[in-house]
């Protein structure tokens, strides 16, 4: 039997918030066509994600997968900080 491997999703966002130990929360910009008004748009959603090593700043870009609970709001871990 083969396994099937869970495809992850992965978002790229500016982090907003460090102050809390090992989290990042992450505003990440979403940009696309209006159905009816054929409008481009911008959402923006805060995601909270989870950093071991406290290495990301306010303000840093980074890339963020999901992955396991961490906690009630924590569903995401920090991949990479590209500044």
């Amino acid at each position: 039997m083969s396994e099937q491997k869970a495809f992850k999703r992965t978002l790229e966002g500016v982090v907003v918030s460090d102050k809390n130990e090992q989290t990042i929360v992450v505003n990440v910009l979403r940009r696309f066509k209006h159905r009816t008004y054929s409008k481009f748009v911008n959402s923006s959603k805060k995601y909270h994600a989870h950093d071991a090593a406290n290495t990301a700043k306010v303000g840093d870009k980074v890339t963020i997968i999901e992955s396991r609970a961490h906690s009630k709001l924590k569903k995401w871990e920090l991949v990479s900080v590209n500044k």
